[in-house]
């Protein structure tokens, strides 16, 4: 205690001197006034160390120096609430402890927390969690003039920890807010060293566009050659369009790694696009001109939007079942379904109209989706060179021998012996019976049977679908070949006719 701590001062003569740190800068003691209910070994003890360090303690309030109170008592409160006056803002209220701070500083701390005689309100916020830190924090504020025991909302300054998410929302918070301010637990410490309050300085940050007055990076005649060279090697005609696409230009800048194309990047590609769509039409004489000079071809190597051909891939033939098809194996299944019921003395037989009746008697086990179809007009040739056994009706023309039923069969009135509509099958008399037809001949029968029946069904619905005779549908079939042409051609033909207005007047020979 009894050691002086001096601090060091510069003189106007040049020359270094000590002198203790409760002196001012003309040599004089500076005043202290100690709050009179404080314990007298606090009081004794703050006396002897103020008289070491150059002060002078005062029995009454000084006009200018220092008034050591304990905070939290009322007769603190009495003293600010009497003595403080804007008239004195050289006098400063601290705590006790403001003494022995001083002296580990070795210097007289400044009072920066002080605006027009009235202690600053500061909020310490409770992201700092340290009770120890918390407690350091506000003796530093209370020693440098500031009042730490402030509300969020009244406080004009906040004081958090920089690493946590909410010094970043309070920023957000409080940015547009005047006279609030945020700062970091550290900023006080920074303020005490420098002497001076020193809020964080505010940067500006551009919020896009270009400021009043200042001029954009101007378009050279350079600039606009060389677009229009680049135009005319990429889009060389403009009817093929795509000049004020964005690719064009994304491209365009995307060849500034190429030293050649250094020059793009004095300019956004936006910007690119904006020069040339806001004068298309003076750009596109000066493109115009160098086209005729170049002569490029249409599609040449390196133009924008074409690409190279892919390489073709041969594809396989795969065949698909119609609809058309699959109702008319359906139709015959049932159909053979019918035969089978009716003819006791047949075993049961289901045959496919793609499989022909030597494969089925070979037992050829082939894929029937593998066989093609075959045409009428080719079954007929077929049915010509095999023999009479195989003929069939087509058109007008007489049964074959095979088709005709005879007369005991006519006469007969056993329901088994009943038919199917448009089917002719060979009646069996009773002698017969006792004789099998062989298995060949009568699975012969069947096949001719059930294909006749099939073409000659479907060329009938054809015909009471679309409203004409089955005659006519007979003779175009015959023609083509084909059932789905036919029904096609049947279709277009009703659809004509719908269209034929009915109140028509009907021109006569006379007339």
């Amino acid at each position: 205690m009894g050691s002086t701590v001096t601090s060091i001062n510069f003189i106007d003569e040049g020359k270094l001197e000590r002198m203790p740190i409760f002196q001012d800068a003309h040599g004089l003691a500076v005043k202290f006034f100690i709050q009179k209910d404080i314990t007298q070994e606090i009081q004794a003890e703050l006396c002897e160390t103020i008289t070491s360090l150059g002060g002078r303690v005062e029995t009454k309030v000084p006009r200018q120096g220092y008034i050591l109170v304990q905070p939290g008592t009322a007769e603190a409160e009495r003293l600010r609430l009497c003595w403080t006056s804007p008239d004195r803002p050289e006098r400063h209220f601290v705590p006790y402890t403001y003494v022995e701070a001083c002296k580990i500083a070795g210097m007289l701390l400044k009072q920066i927390f002080v605006e027009n005689g009235v202690p600053i309100k500061m909020h310490i916020h409770h992201s700092i969690a340290n009770v120890n830190a918390r407690a350091a924090l506000s003796q530093r504020i209370m020693h440098s003039g500031g009042d730490p025991t402030a509300s969020s909302q009244s406080a004009r300054i906040i004081l958090a920890d920089p690493n946590t998410e909410v010094f970043q929302h309070l920023v957000k918070s409080y940015e547009g807010v005047p006279d609030k301010y945020i700062e970091s637990y550290l900023w006080v410490k920074k303020c005490v060293e420098k002497g001076a309050l020193l809020y964080t300085p505010l940067v500006y940050k551009n919020p896009g566009g270009r400021r009043p007055g200042e001029e954009r990076t101007p378009f050279t005649e350079e600039d606009e050659e060389r677009l229009c060279q680049w135009i005319a090697s990429k889009i060389p005609f403009k009817e093929t369009g795509g000049r004020t696409g964005n690719r064009l230009y994304q491209q365009l800048c995307e060849m500034a790694v190429d030293p050649e194309y250094a020059w793009v990047t004095r300019h956004t590609w936006q910007s690119w696009r904006e020069r040339y769509k806001k004068n298309s039409v003076r750009l596109d004489n000066v493109i115009t001109a160098i086209v005729e000079q170049k002569k490029p071809a249409h599609g040449e190597k390196g133009q924008y939007g074409y690409v190279r051909k892919s390489e073709e891939r041969p594809k396989r033939a795969r065949k698909k079942r119609g609809k058309s098809t699959e109702e008319s194996l359906h139709a015959e299944e049932k159909i053979i379904g019918e035969i089978n019921g009716n003819m006791a003395n047949t075993p049961p037989i289901i045959i496919f109209p793609s499989v022909s009746t030597e494969q089925f008697m070979s037992g050829s086990q082939s894929s029937t989706s593998a066989m093609p179809r075959r045409s009428p007009d080719e079954e007929e040739m077929e049915d010509g060179e095999d023999g009479e056994e195989w003929r069939i009706r087509i058109g007008d023309e007489p049964p074959p021998t095979w088709g005709k039923r005879k007369a005991a069969s006519e006469s007969s009135n056993d329901p088994t012996a009943k038919r199917a509509r448009l089917l002719n099958y060979p009646q069996q008399s009773a002698t017969d019976q006792l004789e099998p037809t062989p298995l060949s001949e009568a699975n012969g029968e069947i096949v001719a049977t059930v294909n006749l029946h099939v073409i000659d069904q479907a060329l009938h619905d054809i015909a009471n679908e679309y409203r004409f005779t089955v005659q006519e549908v007979k003779e175009f079939y015959d023609k083509c070949g084909e059932m789905e042409r036919t029904r096609a051609r049947f279709r277009k033909m009703r659809q004509l006719l719908s269209t034929i207005p009915e109140d028509i007047d009907v021109e006569t020979d006379g007339q």
